[in-house]
Formats: C-alpha cells, sequence, structure tokens
C-alpha cells in the first residue's frame, strides 16, 4: 500500500500536469519568527547556495485559488533567484482568511498601515532582514490579481521598505472596501478620479519620497479584472513620481507588445507599462527561458514578466541564466527542499487533483 506522503505527491503530479505544467516538488521552506502576524498569513521562503552580499529579497504573492508553491512553480521566481543569489517569501493565504484563498485588498484593515495582512507581510520580511542578512535598501514586491492589488497596498502603506514592485493584473490602491465594490472595481466600473487615486495613495503614510518604481503589466483580453485598472494604477503613481499623463515613451515589443515607460524628475524610469495583446487574466510566463511553466492564470505568451521585471530591478544583468553563481559569504542560509506544499492538507490536494483532472466540480 503507497504511503499517503506517496499518495500526496502522485496526486500533486497530476494535477499539475493536467493544468499544463511539470511538477517539481516545492523547495520553499516555512518562515519562522514573524513577531506579529494579525492576518495569519504563513510565510515560505528560499536562500540560494551562493547569494550575493547582501541578498536582494523579492517578495511574491499569489493569485486567488493558488499556493505559495504553485505560484512559484508557474512564475519561475525561485529557480531565478537560485540562479542569480537574490532570496524568496511568499506569503500565503489561508481558507480561514478568504475561501478563493486570495489576499483581501478590499478590506481596510487589511491594507491599512500597520494592521491585518500587510503587517504581516512586513513582519516576514522584517524577519528575513533579521535571520538572513537581507539587504533592506533592496526589497521589491510582486504579486498576480488579488496579490498584485495587495502588492500595491504594501507600496502605498510601506513605501520606504521597497525598491520597487510590479502589479501583475492588479488594481489601485483603496478603490474599494466591500465585496461588491470590488467586483465593481474589477469591471472596470466606478474607478476613481487621478486626483483621488494620488490623494489616497499620499494618505496612506507619512512618507515623502523617495518613492518606489512600479511596473504595471496586464492582458489587453483580461475579462476577471478590466484592463482600465492598469491605467488606474498608472494614474496613481504619476504624481507621487512628478511625472506627466503625456511624457511616457512608447515602444513596441516582439509579439505586439507594448511598453509604456515614464521618468522621475531625476531621469529614472520609474513607471512601467505593459499591455500583453491578447492575453487573459494571469502571469506572463515564457517556458522557453527556463523560468516558470504554463498553468492555471499562469499563461505562456513567449513573453517572462519573472524575467523582465527581475532585470529592471538590478537582479539580473541579463536574460542569460547564470551557469556558474559566484561564492560568498553572505549570511543568507540555503533552505532546505520540503515536501509539496499544498493548501489546507491532505483533503484540499486531493479535492484539487480531482477537480483538474474533471471528477468533481
Amino acid at each position: 500500500m503507497r504511503s499517503i506522503s506517496d499518495t500526496i505527491e502522485r496526486l500533486a503530479r497530476a494535477r499539475a500536469n493536467a493544468q499544463g505544467g511539470t511538477y517539481r516538488p516545492s523547495t520553499l521552506t516555512r518562515l519562522d519568527g514573524p513577531v506579529q502576524n494579525p492576518g495569519q498569513l504563513t510565510g515560505w521562503y528560499q536562500c540560494p547556495d551562493n547569494p550575493a552580499s547582501p541578498p536582494a529579497l523579492v517578495v511574491v504573492l499569489h493569485g486567488c485559488t493558488q499556493s505559495a508553491a504553485a505560484y512559484d512553480h508557474g512564475s519561475g521566481w525561485s529557480r531565478l533567484a537560485e540562479d542569480y543569489g537574490f532570496a524568496v517569501l511568499f506569503p500565503e493565504q489561508s481558507r480561514q482568511n478568504n475561501a478563493n484563498l486570495c489576499f483581501n485588498w478590499f478590506q481596510s484593515n487589511d491594507v491599512t498601515r500597520d494592521q491585518g495582512e500587510i503587517l504581516s507581510i512586513r513582519e516576514m520580511i522584517a524577519s528575513m532582514v533579521d535571520l538572513h542578512g537581507i539587504d533592506p535598501r533592496r526589497v521589491f514586491v510582486t504579486g498576480l490579481s488579488a496579490g498584485g492589488a495587495m502588492a500595491n497596498a504594501l507600496l502605498a502603506s510601506y513605501p520606504e521598505v521597497f525598491t520597487g514592485g510590479a502589479i501583475i493584473a492588479g488594481l489601485p490602491f483603496g478603490v474599494a472596501s466591500t465585496v461588491p465594490e470590488a467586483f465593481d472595481r474589477m469591471r472596470g466600473y466606478g474607478l476613481p478620479s487621478s486626483p483621488m487615486l494620488d490623494a489616497k495613495l499620499r494618505n496612506a503614510s507619512a512618507h515623502e519620497g523617495p518613492w518606489p518604481t512600479v511596473s504595471v503589466w496586464h492582458g489587453t483580453s483580461d475579462n476577471t479584472v478590466s484592463d482600465a485598472n492598469s491605467r488606474a494604477i498608472i494614474d496613481q503613481w504619476l504624481g507621487v513620481h512628478g511625472a506627466d499623463v503625456g511624457s511616457s515613451e512608447a515602444q513596441l515589443l516582439d509579439g505586439g507588445h507594448a511598453l509604456e515607460t515614464w521618468k522621475d524628475a531625476s531621469g529614472r524610469d520609474a513607471i512601467e507599462h505593459y499591455r500583453i495583446v491578447g492575453m487573459g487574466h494571469g502571469t506572463p510566463v515564457d517556458a522557453a527561458s527556463g523560468y516558470g511553466r504554463p498553468a492555471a492564470h499562469m499563461l505562456d505568451v513567449g513573453i517572462s514578466s519573472t524575467v523582465h521585471i527581475a532585470r529592471a530591478w538590478g537582479l539580473t544583468p541579463s536574460f542569460e541564466r547564470r551557469e556558474k553563481p559566484a561564492a560568498s559569504d553572505a549570511p543568507c542560509t540555503k533552505s532546505q527542499p520540503g515536501q509539496p506544499q499544498m493548501p489546507e492538507g491532505v483533503q484540499q490536494v486531493i479535492e484539487d487533483a480531482f477537480r483538474a483532472a474533471g471528477l468533481i466540480k
């Protein structure tokens, strides 16, 4: 008779294959140590074998119905981090907080500075800095959908913590406080004016600058979160960077995708807007790059958001994989590979596998 762990791994592999991916066990390790965790989130992290000295940190927030391990597998962040010597942190939602595993970006007590889920994530970052020697000047955040909206909330509420952020299929900060409002904003209805968006950002903290860079990614065929939200996010961040909506530089990328860039007063590229032509709701991946795999809401469109974002943040010098990482004496310790991390235990793994196979709804 097969062991429970073997059965779980086989079911997880079957689920990944059904979603179009190639299964590999999670390399993430559970983070212990946050002093405060009012949002009741779980943290997972990975430090590379040969970290930079001191290493940067990328905080990665999954989307609804996803787990930390599933989003890592699809996006390729931990593989890129291993190759280029930076650390990754994956906060994870629970069904006790949200039945669909969405971060609660529309609950004011979860997106207000020093409260709820964003305080839990801030405490996880502090633990990574203390325990693993992370460079506090190089902390970044990215997320998909609800995770993208929560990434924006973190950038707004703790701008002094982050050097940059990337919001994928997300929403502006502070635009909803109820579930009905959240659904309206996702459809593009009732989005605030540019001055109101700017005020919400400025009122989220006492910070006066410098401000984190912002990269916004959205599919033009996203029927879950309207593309109007990507423009609203841009409008929210233009003012603090001293940029004007008409001052952008446009670039046409391979595949017909569009990139628009705004510079701040210093001439730095402060805001990026990637519009991925024909893409639905999800994270853009490029399986051919070696980083990321197609799966549910992980869409192989021939452009890797993970690679482009990391390069813009100065974490990778080029799009080529680093073959032999340089040795380092940095204190960031390598995490030990664990068992596949699946949400909510054995029952959830079994249910998800059967659902992926079409055996249950």
